[in-house]
């Protein structure tokens, strides 16, 4: 008889399980390597949590059918939480099973915070700052490019990008679009009213390694397997899309094998994907220290044109879309086979 093992799932996901309309998720993929392993997944969202048993899909004679099954004891979390009631029920499915990447949604700041404390990971640190007009000043006489970023939003929204351009003049990257040239007056007065009473942090600027032009930076996909321990799954590079000051794929940033844009940028292919699996591994290991349950991350690194890493951030839940973007089949794969041979190692230690 196989082990059943939960995948979470937000609630429009949850709902487009059974019409295969689920974004960015491929619910097959989940479906086709459980049985490889002998697993039975079951889609469940957190609205249909009860304290026992919970109301969710399981895929049965090739068709989804919905059924009423006992809490599992191992939970993949692909939900994000963000409301009280969805954090109480996230809750209450944890009292019954081991739920991993039970957090997903983390601070950028926070992080930044426990990486600065390792004192072998601070070398691959941007410097990082609380947002304070105070700041924002001192930021702007130190460095020639900085970045202003939510500390709490994904895929690039609301990050502002100041460049000096020297006379007291600034590039004000804002959105897609050519840069507007602005006194140091109008772009400190920009920035403050678009951060309003939000969550921001100031972080340097990284020269990062460019492609035909365009500035690009890592996605390193960092997963618990079979043995449970941290692995690196794959590595795929994002290149900023034309007229945009972030790499995301869902601003226009377009994806490339990192080879491509290793050799494209006189750096060693070899030496680097080395350097970033052992950068990524000590991330991933160092916060999962600090941070309960955390088995399934991206992680954003940038190089500059002398291959120097510098951490960008963590997603802690990574769509992994980019290495199908990318034609990286086996790879994309694999970020589904990994979780669900975590999720197999704690249902063995359960």
């Amino acid at each position: 008889m196989k082990q059943i093992v939960g995948v979470l799932l937000d609630r429009d996901t949850f709902t487009g399980t059974p019409k295969g309309k689920t974004g960015t998720e491929r619910i097959h993929l989940y479906i086709r390597v459980a049985d490889q392993l002998g697993l039975q997944p079951f889609f469940i969202t957190l609205s249909k949590i009860g304290r026992k048993s919970a109301l969710g899909y399981s895929y049965i004679g090739n068709s989804f059918k919905l059924v009423r099954k006992p809490i599992p004891h191992v939970t993949h979390n692909r939900s994000i939480s963000l409301s009280g009631y969805l954090k109480s029920k996230l809750q209450l499915l944890s009292e019954s099973s081991t739920v991993f990447n039970r957090e997903n949604r983390f601070d950028k700041y926070r992080i930044h915070k426990l990486l600065k404390k390792n004192s072998t990971l601070n070398i691959y640190l941007p410097v990082s700052m609380k947002y304070s007009h105070e700041k924002l000043l001192i930021a702007m006489n130190k460095y020639s490019m900085l970045f202003v970023k939510p500390t709490n939003n994904s895929v690039g929204n609301g990050i502002i990008k100041l460049s000096r351009v020297g006379d007291g003049k600034w590039h004000l990257h804002w959105r897609k679009g050519n840069p507007k040239i602005v006194s140091r007056e109008v772009a400190v007065s920009f920035v403050h009213k678009k951060v309003s009473h939000q969550s921001y942090m100031i972080q340097e600027g990284i020269p990062l390694a460019t492609y035909q032009g365009r500035p690009y930076d890592l996605r390193v996909s960092v997963q618990r397997g079979s043995n449970g321990e941290w692995q690196v799954t794959g590595i795929v590079g994002k290149v900023a899309g034309k007229g945009r000051h972030v790499t995301n794929v869902a601003k226009g940033g377009k994806v490339k094998r990192a080879k491509l844009l290793f050799e494209h940028s006189g750096l060693n292919a070899e030496l680097m994907t080395v350097t970033l699996k052992r950068v990524s591994l000590l991330i991933a290991q160092y916060l999962s220290e600090k941070l309960p349950h955390l088995a399934d991350i991206g992680l954003d690194l940038g190089i500059d044109k002398d291959g120097r890493i510098k951490f960008i951030e963590m997603n802690g839940r990574d769509q992994r879309y980019s290495f199908q973007k990318a034609k990286m089949h086996k790879t994309f794969y694999r970020t589904y086979v990994t979780p669900l041979q975590y999720a197999k190692f704690l249902l063995k230690k359960s």
